[in-house]
């Protein structure tokens, strides 16, 4: 289903673009950046085009996007995909994972590339952390766009995502045995290639050869925490900027979407300029295969928009 909030953005949305489907990805240039008195360690593919920075979800990592990337994105924009704080290969400080620090993390992070105005892009967390730099720091930001991410989640969030977090503070004997857990998951509807660098990039390995994945639960408590102590339904009021919703349309865990259709309707309302898509998977594997192709074509048509003809 589509929904069409704002005509202008859902011509943008609609238009049909034509590139190769997989394309091999590059090595990016990786960058330590000191920002907010932490580092923060990103992916930066270069190329040409406008500036996409992405951030990914509530446990993930700067990989998170790989399949979305090898799906043709990475011919349309300059992406940098970063590690938030805690996760992957940035700083992991004790405490301070409320949103306003990780808003402040990524403004400091484009004050140190030279980045005036970037187009941002988020999954989950990550869509909610784009809303909101966009609501608080409107002169940063041209465009958003937002991955399974709304004003409110199912109200069985916690225990959809128990699969997931279940991993955190563990050790696994090897990457494979680690391995082998994440694809007894519940939500892993199949295997795509493009997700081996995310999960190589979410586990540290020890001395002994085992393995543990790199969050912290109790930083990833205090971040689920910050996103509950923020008003999301006056803070998307405040986005201005026009944003793409593109929702997974298969269950999740439970039988259920992690973002029911309604909290899609319901968030689209919020924002002024705003258009949501439906796209293949769920909230993880909407990432990948068909997800990931539907997804690089929406996000090429919104960030090369078409302009109306004249009449």
């Amino acid at each position: 289903m589509q929904f069409r909030k704002d005509p202008y953005l859902f011509l943008l949305s609609t238009s049909i673009v034509c590139y190769q489907l997989t394309v091999p990805l590059p090595t990016p240039a990786e960058h330590y950046i000191l920002s907010n008195r932490i580092t923060l360690h990103c992916l930066d593919y270069g190329g040409t085009g406008p500036t996409l920075v992405l951030l990914h979800g509530l446990t993930a990592n700067a990989h998170a996007f790989d399949g979305v990337l090898e799906a043709g994105l990475l011919q349309q924009a300059r992406v940098i995909s970063v590690d938030l704080r805690g996760r992957g290969l940035s700083s992991m400080p004790a405490f301070g994972y409320a949103m306003q620090d990780h808003a402040a993390d990524i403004i400091g992070l484009l004050n140190a590339m030279g980045l005036s105005k970037v187009i941002l892009g988020g999954h989950s967390f990550g869509g909610l952390l784009s809303c909101y730099l966009a609501a608080l720091y409107p002169e940063r930001v041209e465009r958003v766009i937002m991955l399974d991410a709304a004003a409110r989640l199912n109200h069985r969030a916690a225990e959809m995502l128990g699969p997931a977090i279940s991993r955190l503070d563990k050790r696994f004997d090897s990457f494979d045995v680690y391995l082998d857990k994440i694809k007894s998951a519940p939500y892993l509807e199949f295997w795509d290639d493009a997700m081996l660098s995310y999960y190589k990039a979410d586990i540290k390995e020890l001395e002994d050869g085992s393995v543990t994945p790199r969050p912290v639960l109790s930083h990833i408590y205090e971040s689920s925490i910050g996103v509950a102590n923020v008003a999301w339904n006056v803070m998307m009021r405040r986005v201005k900027v026009p944003v793409l919703l593109l929702y997974a349309s298969s269950d999740y865990n439970l039988g259920e979407r992690l973002v029911p259709e309604s909290y899609v309707e319901e968030t689209l309302e919020l924002i002024t300029h705003s258009v949501g898509q439906a796209v293949p998977g769920n909230h993880q594997t909407m990432l990948y295969g068909r997800g990931a192709t539907a997804i690089a074509r929406a996000i090429t048509a919104f960030i090369h928009p078409v302009p109306e003809p004249a009449p």
